[in-house]
């Protein structure tokens, strides 16, 4: 079998690594940090570890699934079939699926949430039915935005600000005046009016790092791992790639997959001849709470209203995760600046903030965390193979039919992988 070489150990070049390596290549992951991951990964604070930001999948992201279950860590994701979703103040809603079947599993807890007027639940009906229907047949969904086509339906602004919003920010990590409608038609058509249990959460019980770190590799002595090695420049000869320089030194093989963000591949090799220009990267900022005592009981909550957006409970209710997608207003703002903002935003929805102490934060602000699904750049999106033959994409932001996303990594690792196989 031949040799690969796959640049980037984020969860695209994991995927296509694992593909490789159970087909018998020799495969070789050269990392540019000291551990794996990309995006989605774990690293040490004081004497903790902690994940960059929480993430999470629905039972529709099958390829991630998939690729958990070649990890050997689906025992190690929790499911959850109830969203908790507060108002300031504390009053909680519930969105769960019932005993209809899909695509009506929603509708009892749906018609009973107390945060929507029935003008509002209404108008979301009718959106509902209408992206049930224009789903696989309008064409100009890539170029218009989310927020034009929810006008479009005459969506209320509480709709849209209550329902809407939360749900499509998180999933897809941009506004929706920013967002093209494809994306935001995906989410509901996969998660919410698919099969019955798509939409159900999944959340690690364990660090990140944990759910593809050396342990998960045992099983294929084929891959190798090599972290602090930053590929400085990809080396062309008579159309096709022939090496790669690292610190100095020639490494070679027969084939290379390059797995890294668009930003860093386009000054590795610029030969590629790519237009990276409509191409723009949008933020999350990840913030993390240690309290003296426990302040809430749920596992995690969907925020309304308010800057923060998802709480995800990580040790007893006194370690709490808070997560603002699409968080570009947060960039400028100082660290003791967003702790506070999430302090006293907390404590609207759980008021047992207010009496507990805060033993210590930490903000992890990712300025590049996804690119941005704007209208028009599904068409810009690189194929997995290019014009070099032995030069194959992996990486969310290539053409891998989902946006920025830990499924759409996967997809994008699995297609560089296939192409690699099977030849043509």
């Amino acid at each position: 079998m031949s040799e690969v070489i796959i640049i980037g150990s984020g969860l695209a070049g994991l995927a296509a690594a694992v593909r490789l390596g159970e087909a018998g290549h020799r495969v070789r992951v050269l990392e540019m940090r000291p551990f794996p991951g990309g995006r989605a990964t774990s690293f040490p604070l004081e004497n903790e570890t902690i994940d960059n930001c929480q993430h999470i999948l629905m039972r529709c992201c099958t390829s991630l699934l998939d690729f958990y279950q070649r990890m050997g860590v689906t025992h190690k994701i929790k499911f959850y079939n109830e969203f908790p979703l507060i108002e300031p103040g504390g009053r909680m809603s519930v969105l769960k699926g019932g005993l209809l079947p899909a695509p009506l599993h929603f509708t009892g807890s749906f018609l009973k949430l107390k945060f929507l007027s029935w003008a509002d639940k209404m108008a979301i009906g009718r959106a509902m039915a209408a992206i049930y229907k224009e789903n696989g047949h309008r064409t100009d969904l890539d170029d218009i935005t989310m927020l034009d086509w929810l006008r479009e339906k005459r969506q209320t602004k509480q709709a849209i600000a209550r329902f809407w919003h939360p749900v499509l920010v998180s999933a897809i990590n941009e506004d929706l005046d920013r967002m093209a409608a494809a994306h935001g038609f995906q989410v509901f058509a996969l998660a919410f009016l698919g099969g019955k249990h798509n939409y159900e959460m999944g959340v690690p019980t364990v660090h990140l790092a944990e759910l593809f770190g050396e342990r998960c590799w045992k099983r294929l002595p084929n891959v190798t791992f090599e972290y602090r090695v930053p590929v400085d420049q990809i080396l062309v000869e008579q159309g096709r790639v022939t090496g790669v320089m690292v610190k100095g030194a020639r490494l070679t093989a027969d084939t290379y997959i390059s797995a890294v963000p668009f930003e860093r591949l386009e000054k590795l090799f610029p030969e590629l001849g790519i237009d990276y220009t409509p191409f723009e990267h949008s933020s999350i900022t990840g913030i993390h709470l240690w309290f003296d005592r426990k302040v809430t009981d749920l596992a995690n909550a969907a925020m309304l209203d308010r800057t923060i957006q998802w709480m995800y409970n990580k040790d007893g209710g006194r370690y709490l995760q808070i997560v603002v997608s699409a968080s570009k207003g947060l960039l400028s703002m100082g660290r003791q600046e967003i702790i506070d903002l999430a302090l006293r935003e907390l404590a609207e929805f759980f008021p047992l903030v207010r009496q507990a102490r805060l033993e210590k934060a930490q903000v992890v602000k990712e300025a590049r965390a996804t690119f941005s699904p704007l209208p028009g750049l599904e068409s810009k999106r690189p194929e997995a193979k290019t014009k070099f033959p032995n030069f194959f994409l992996a990486g969310d932001w290539t053409k891998c039919g989902w946006p920025a996303t830990m499924e759409g990594a996967v997809r994008s690792g699995y297609k560089a992988a296939d192409a690699v196989l099977t030849p043509k």
